[in-house]
């Protein structure tokens, strides 16, 4: 069996070897060293140091032990398809479903549910990733786009990178921000103290997040997130390093009076409600929304106390979530 994966370095992935080896196979730090340091790591053909930076475009070629290598087998999980053809899938993700597997939750992920159906996925940087464009948080609900093909995954992936994938994720914050719309532009890097943390420093790859106030309410506010680039967490550290973190998030300072807005454990308020993007290949323009789930809806009952919202089936409508005048 084939252990190498491969994969092509992009323009906002600057970042020693060690680093972008373990940040693209999930690996730590140190195993992504020791492959380095064993030539098991080759940049266009060549060994190189953990330190060396690689250049947009280059392609990264590892060998991983037998050790590091785990078939992912395929579960009969029930999935919430919005749409399907030959190139892609979009899914509906509900909140508490990891992703991809990796340390710690190798079953029950969305790829174990994907590998299920019995289809072909693009085969991506690593047999975990199958089809994956792009990933959600394990408590982020909401649209998420997979690739069935490694043209599809290729082109929905530069697309992506070019901007011409519009993700719009509605979000409870704690406080009231400054302005209609903010912008937070801050690049965001893995925290050196806490590996499942994510943290805004100088040396971290860009971020930009855009956030348009739908709703103000007591204590909160509704917002609209822009996503102008995809790092883990990203929306989630943006709120944080602004003073205004997601309700609900206790990872990043949200998760203060969780009851008073009605929100079950360990879930925040975030939702990946709106997905558009033209077809690779159709060239038809795509538009996807999901409604709030059903403990969302009640929190933002709780959290605006607006009566007409308990009859309404979809408040983000009703507040506007889904204008395209900006």
């Amino acid at each position: 069996m084939d252990r190498t994966r491969r994969f092509r370095v992009e323009g906002d992935d600057a970042a020693r070897l060690d680093l972008l080896v373990a940040r693209r196979l999930d690996l730590s730090r140190s195993q992504a060293a020791t492959l380095i340091a064993n030539g098991a790591v080759l940049v266009d053909g060549k060994k190189q140091k953990a330190s060396f930076k690689a250049e947009d475009g280059a392609e990264v070629a590892v060998e991983l032990a037998e050790s590091n290598e785990r078939t992912v087998e395929g579960e009969n999980i029930p999935l919430s398809i919005v749409f399907e053809d030959d190139e892609l899938l979009v899914v509906d993700k509900p909140a508490g479903m990891v992703v991809h597997p990796a340390p710690g939750n190798w079953t029950g992920t969305l790829v174990n549910a994907l590998k299920g159906r019995g289809q072909a996925l693009a085969e991506g940087n690593t047999e975990e990733r199958a089809g994956l464009v792009h990933r959600l948080d394990k408590d982020t609900s909401g649209l998420i786009v997979v690739a069935k093909s490694e043209r599809t995954l290729r082109a929905l992936g530069k697309a992506i990178t070019e901007r011409r994938v519009a993700r719009r994720y509605a979000v409870l914050s704690w406080g009231h921000v400054e302005k209609e719309m903010i912008t937070v532009d801050r690049p965001i890097a893995r925290d050196p103290n806490d590996r499942k943390r994510m943290a805004i420093a100088l040396a971290g790859r860009a971020a930009r997040t855009d956030f348009y106030r739908l709703a103000r309410f007591d204590q909160t506010e509704l917002l609209r997130a822009h996503l102008h680039s995809g790092r883990t967490h990203q929306i989630r550290v943006h709120l944080s390093s602004i003073g205004h973190p997601v309700v609900g998030d206790e990872t990043y300072g949200g998760g203060g009076a969780r009851r008073l807005m009605g929100l079950p454990p360990k879930r925040h308020f975030l939702h990946a409600a709106w997905l558009m993007f033209k077809h690779p290949f159709s060239g038809e323009l795509l538009d996807f929304r999901s409604k709030l789930p059903a403990d969302l809806h009640q929190s933002l009952i709780a959290a605006s106390e607006m009566a007409e919202l308990i009859a309404h089936p979809d408040p983000l409508e009703y507040l506007g979530f889904y204008r395209v005048d900006d």
